[in-house]
Parts: structure tokens; sequence; C-alpha cells
């Protein structure tokens, strides 16, 4: 039986976390889905975000929590690595990674077309006003 579409149903940014190699609690999810939320108003709605979280259980590596993260947009695809000795250092140092690349691949977009749509319109030409000596305009 199919669910019933809701009148206004509205689109969001889609967001997968999966674990490797460890158990992820309910905390850190819910703190991930906090964090990568706020990439939502920057991202065309539909965006799939895929988020894995792996451990290595080596005690010499210090920075063992290490998050992974694959945003599929339009165009080229956003990949970016961080690792901490936390699930939540790792994200919040992954979160300022992805905000830099998004916001390059959005100005890559906008600066794109617009230097496409220039070439088709000139923009009009202003005549300099004539200069009389001793007159003085504010």
């Amino acid at each position: 039986m199919a669910l019933p579409e809701t009148e206004g149903d509205d689109r969001h940014m889609q967001l997968k976390l999966t674990a490797r190699h460890d158990t992820l609690t309910e905390a850190t999810r819910q703190y991930a889905e906090a964090k990568l939320s706020k990439l939502e108003r920057r991202l065309h709605d539909l965006t799939l975000i895929e988020v894995t979280f792996s451990r290595e259980h080596n005690p010499s590596i210090a920075n063992d929590h290490s998050v992974e993260a694959i945003v599929h947009a339009k165009g080229p695809n956003l990949v970016v690595h961080e690792s901490a000795p936390t699930y939540e250092a790792a994200i919040d140092r992954l979160l300022d990674k992805l905000e830099r690349q998004v916001e390059r691949y959005r100005d890559k977009r906008t600066v794109e077309r617009r230097r496409s749509q220039a070439g088709h319109a000139p923009a009009p030409v202003e005549e300099p006003a004539e200069f009389i000596p001793g007159e003085f305009t504010a």
C-alpha cells in the first residue's frame, strides 16, 4: 500500500549515515545529523550526503576515529576525509572542510553562469558630461 502524498511536500537533503568497524551511538548519530543539516541551506534539494564512520583499532594511532563524507551534488561529487580522537571532533573538522568546498563549488557555478550570460548583452556605456569651467555641480 502506497503512502498518500501530502500537499506542500517539502523536499530535503538526504543524509545517509553508516558505520564501519564500529557501532554508532544514538548521541553521535544525532550530533552528526544536527551539524550536517546546516549544509541544507547551501545545497540543492534532494542532494545526497553519504557519511561513513570508521575506527582504527590500532592503539598507536591517536586519531583513530575517521569520518568520510561524499556529497552527490549536481556536477562533481565533493569528498572529504577527516580523523580525530572522537567522532564529534572529526565531524566538526569535516564540517569546516565541507563548508569551504561547498562554497567554492557554488561560487564556481554562479561565476560560470554569469560569465556565459555576459557575452549576450553588452552593458550600455554612458557618455561623460561636458566640462564647463567655473560651473560646479554637487
